[in-house]
């Protein structure tokens, strides 16, 4: 097994990853964050993606959405604390398919000595396989 890949600031790579999938995010998230690993699946594009919110990678995210869709710049909101991926459905996204579609519902909360509510962003992604990598490309 590969060495474990460094985690971002505040997160160890022996913590728990945030996509809430049960391994380390050095070996789970990270490696595809650290550009080491290719994501094999949709809904595995799907939890690094959501990683990514929660640790506060950018570039990650503009490096997975597809070029037709990506906007130029994106700016995260510190003010939120991402914390629960819940995936309901997922229809193809296998490592053999060149589309798929992701169904998830992503938990938020106010970071510490922020104000504001609990919230949930619900959305159904489609994802698509070019050049043997995964790309975000819209909601459905």
């Amino acid at each position: 097994m590969p060495s474990p890949v460094p985690a971002p600031p505040g997160l160890s790579a022996d913590a728990r990853c945030p996509c809430l999938s049960g391994a380390p995010y050095g070996e789970c998230c990270g490696p595809f964050h650290a550009g080491t690993a290719v994501v094999p699946t949709a809904e595995q594009l799907m939890r690094s993606r959501f990683s990514a919110f929660a640790v506060g990678d950018p570039a990650y995210l503009l490096a997975t959405w597809h070029p037709s869709t990506r906007p130029s710049r994106l700016e995260l909101d510190d003010s939120l604390r991402w914390y629960r991926l819940d995936i309901p459905s997922r229809s193809a996204g296998g490592p053999l398919d060149t589309e798929g579609v992701v169904e998830f519902a992503a938990h938020h909360r106010p970071r510490p000595g922020h104000p504001g509510a609990a919230g949930m962003q619900h959305e159904t992604s489609r994802f698509v396989r070019e050049g043997g990598r995964w790309y975000y490309v819209d909601a459905l």
